[in-house]
């Protein structure tokens, strides 16, 4: 087994059903999302233990089901093709004690779903990450109608049952979930859309094991992760001193050590207007000397390190 295998594996001798908390209600993206973890994940077909998915009814609520002990597992989208970084994901990766275990890529097929037809549609309905991957569309076909924004876009398949005026932008699968009909298939603006989907777990107290420093270095992992399958390692970097060349610094780690960075983004620090904190993903495991020897670089010249986890890259 590798980590991510061991750590599910540990969690599953302890529990007769894991819950899986995702953003609802049923036939949402993340549902599907967590369906096709769980096909990928082999650890799970060889254990007797049943699954059961909790719906939440946002993010928010995604990750204070996991912080709270009502789900052991919560599944989130993190990022999209086309709109880029879900913010409020983000902000809560920084807020909470979790750790990142496992990640996700679902290809986005948006579908206008509606009990009535094409012709009666003044009112539509999605997430707004939805909404913004399918601006275009809704500009030139429907430039008049109401557009309102609802939790998730199974929410908004639900919700247009309820008039025929109504319709929702939702996937194919909400279609057949909810008995509205298919108008229009593949409606966003661009037709490469895929959403990368995190999974995480509440930080354990073993976990410092792995993650904490000693003397300014970063200790042994608890687990040694194998070296045949590709790894993606995500942290946050505070950056307390603003000078110039401060990022160019910490970034040069990574190149120096040909460390190949896959995402980088900054957000708001919530502390004083311009001032950022950095999300950094990055090819390799916490538990390779070449990586470790990138965090031990980095830590004196940052404010603060957060280590989210390293974990499988699909």
């Amino acid at each position: 087994m590798n980590s991510t295998h061991t750590q599910l594996y540990n969690m599953c001798c302890i529990l007769s059903t894991m819950i899986i908390g995702v953003l609802g209600p049923e036939g949402s993206y993340s549902d599907k999302a967590a369906h096709l973890w769980l096909t990928q994940e082999r650890i799970f077909s060889s254990l007797s233990k049943d699954m059961s998915i909790k719906y939440c009814d946002d993010i928010i609520d995604t990750f204070d089901s996991v912080v709270t002990n009502t789900s052991d597992i919560g599944i989130v989208p993190v990022e999209n093709s086309i709109e880029g970084s879900v913010g409020v994901t983000l902000d809560l990766l920084m807020e909470h004690d979790i750790r990142i275990i496992g990640e996700v890529v679902v290809p986005i097929e948006h579908c206008l779903l509606s009990k009535g037809k094409l012709e009666n549609i003044r009112v539509i309905l999605s997430h707004p990450q939805a909404l913004g991957q399918c601006r275009q569309f809704i500009k030139d076909h429907f430039p008049h109608a109401e557009i309102r924004t609802t939790g998730s876009t199974s929410h908004a398949a639900k919700l247009a049952t309820e008039f025929e005026e109504m319709a929702a932008i939702a996937s194919r699968e909400s279609a057949t979930m909810y008995g509205l009909n298919v108008l229009l298939c593949n409606i966003q603006d661009c037709n490469s859309n895929h959403t990368r989907f995190i999974v995480f777990r509440k930080k354990h107290e073993d976990d410092d094991l792995a993650w904490k420093t000693i003397n300014g270095s970063v200790a042994e992992p608890a687990y040694t992760a194998k070296s045949d399958i590709p790894h993606r390692t995500s942290i946050i970097v505070y950056l307390d001193r603003d000078r110039p060349g401060a990022l160019y610094d910490l970034l040069g780690e990574f190149a120096s050590r040909k460390v190949n960075l896959t995402r980088i983004e900054s957000r708001p620090s919530k502390r004083i207007l311009g001032d950022y904190v950095f999300y950094i993903d990055f090819a390799g495991n916490i538990s390779d000397t070449i990586i470790k020897d990138a965090l031990n670089s980095i830590l004196p010249k940052a404010g603060m390190m957060k280590v989210l986890g390293s974990y499988e890259m699909m």
